[in-house]
């Protein structure tokens, strides 16, 4: 049960699976097309920095600012990454039904819908822009695999992302929004002062932004 509003809560569920799906045999063919379907889904996550020029060694991080979707990677884009002050680091190469990344090794603004930053001066601080779907049975995957290289004391995490107008509930009118407007949700873990107005009740996160 959720302690506060905005609380991820992980409830078991077997939403979308049908009976007579369960109850049919698999097949060898069936279960070679599941292995090389699920091969071809894993997300490789690949580094040219490490802290300490160790290739095994946990990143050092102290702020991670993840921007998911077209909108919020357009945002960092034009506001904090428009100077030369970032270096490219790492790269997240995945395979879905939206989204066909290079299979170069080279990481390179082209090569990637979903690259991570750090900033010169302090390398501590990592921006990721993931304007790529990420579809739901690679949230978990993508998320292990991004925080398994990272240091996780005295991290903070912040994390932008968009979604229309249309979707925002609200008792008055959304035509008489202000649009764009900006809300936050946070864990019970942070403590420094909110730059925006909470979001309310019933408006949830939804996707990677909400894993």
């Amino acid at each position: 049960m959720a302690t506060f509003f905005g609380e991820v809560v992980v409830a078991p569920s077997r939403a979308g699976l049908d009976e007579e799906e369960e109850a049919r045999e698999e097949t060898p063919e069936d279960r070679e097309i599941r292995r090389e379907i699920e091969k071809k889904r894993e997300i490789d996550v690949l580094w040219t920095w490490k802290s300490g020029g160790c290739g095994e060694e946990l990143l050092v991080c102290s702020r991670f600012i993840v921007a998911i979707g077209r909108n919020a990677a357009a945002f960092l884009s034009s506001f904090i990454l428009d100077s030369v002050c970032w270096e490219v680091v790492g790269v997240v190469k995945l395979w879905n039904e939206w989204c066909r990344t290079s299979s170069t090794t080279n990481v390179l603004p082209t090569d990637s819908f979903c690259l991570f930053y750090r900033l010169i001066a302090d390398p501590t601080v990592l921006l990721c822009q993931c304007s790529c779907y990420v579809a739901e049975d690679q949230q978990f995957q993508w998320l292990e695999k991004v925080f398994g290289s990272m240091q996780k004391k005295g991290l903070q995490v912040t994390i932008l992302s968009t979604c229309p107008v249309a979707d925002y509930k609200t008792q008055e009118s959304t035509l008489t929004l202000a649009s764009p407007f900006l809300k936050a949700l946070k864990t019970k873990e942070f403590q420094d002062q909110v730059c925006c107005p909470l979001l309310e009740q019933p408006n949830i996160v939804r996707d990677l932004p909400a894993a």
